[in-house]
């Protein structure tokens, strides 16, 4: 049964919509999951492009998973990678890292497409100051049927295991559901949710809505299934016990971390991007639009 429904809070970016279902008021984790973006789908104008110039993370991993459409990503640790679908791009913030985000060139000179989500996962007490890193994984397990099949981004489901890095339990991955077809979701963490992101489903006969976060009951085997056809995220994994906090890109579980990386950002003392130092976000003034407290 769905346990709590996290509606999402929208953003029109002009050409495309972000709608943020993590973290709400509600609710602002589901195991280590404490950040989750679900943008598009959209088609956008010729020589148009997102462009998300560098910015600062620290005590936290991001996820991007696409789709549709490549985004080039560059971090200070000097990485470039181009993300595609059934791609994973994992960056470990660890105790410091900045990145960027655009649009590939190639993608400009037709019109952009953009379709899929970013999450960020907390680290676990005492490994939330560990060393940043990259890794980008595409030989994901799949599980797959005639009318479904499961993409494994992170940690073990239906018996096989991703090789993506996972600094607490995590569960992590994509359910697309062709016209009556259906999957069994496990009882394999300690937090799940569900997220229909296209299409149509339900759980255990529940319909889910679109772009919603549905937060499953504990310790009961379920059934997600679609009459139409349906591309669903499943999320989850281990609670944790130590509240965590996010202001801006920033996430630790003490305050005063995420006080000192605002100082740092603000007094330019993170690293650069190579090959993307020119332009930055400032510190936002106010209260910015990720904030748990």
């Amino acid at each position: 049964m769905i346990e709590q429904t996290v509606t999402p809070t929208t953003h029109d970016l002009g050409q495309f919509e972000v709608r943020r279902v993590l973290p709400k008021r509600e609710r602002t984790m589901v195991g280590p999951f404490i950040f989750v973006d679900e943008f598009g789908p959209a088609q956008l104008d010729v020589g148009s492009a997102m462009d998300v110039r560098p910015h600062p993370h620290i005590n936290l991993a991001t996820v991007t998973w696409l789709f549709e459409g490549a985004i080039e990503h560059r971090d200070s640790l000097g990485t470039f990678s181009t993300i595609r679908p059934g791609t994973v791009n994992l960056m470990t913030a660890g105790k410091g890292i900045v990145h960027s985000e655009r649009s590939p060139a190639e993608e400009r000179a037709i019109g952009p497409k953009l379709y899929g989500i970013q999450t960020w996962l907390a680290l676990p007490d005492g490994r939330e100051e560990i060393d940043p890193a990259f890794e980008a994984v595409n030989d994901l397990p799949v599980i797959e049927d005639q009318c479904a099949k499961a993409t494994i981004i992170m940690g073990e489901l239906w018996g096989k295991r991703a090789t993506t890095t996972t600094y607490a339990d995590t569960i992590y991955a994509e359910i697309v559901l062709a016209p009556t077809g259906s999957l069994p979701i496990e009882v394999s963490a300690d937090e799940r949710a569900v997220m229909l992101v296209g299409g149509e489903a339900s759980v255990d006969g529940q319909a889910l809505g679109l772009y919603e976060l549905s937060v499953l009951a504990p310790g009961r085997n379920m059934m997600l299934s679609s009459e139409r056809g349906g591309r669903i995220m499943l999320v989850g994994g281990e609670a944790f016990s130590t509240p965590r906090h996010a202001w801006w890109n920033f996430v630790s579980s003490d305050k005063e971390r995420i006080r000192r990386a605002s100082e740092d950002w603000k007094a330019g003392r993170f690293p650069k991007v190579p090959g993307d130092a020119e332009e930055y976000i400032p510190l936002p003034e106010g209260r910015p639009k990720t904030v748990t407290d």
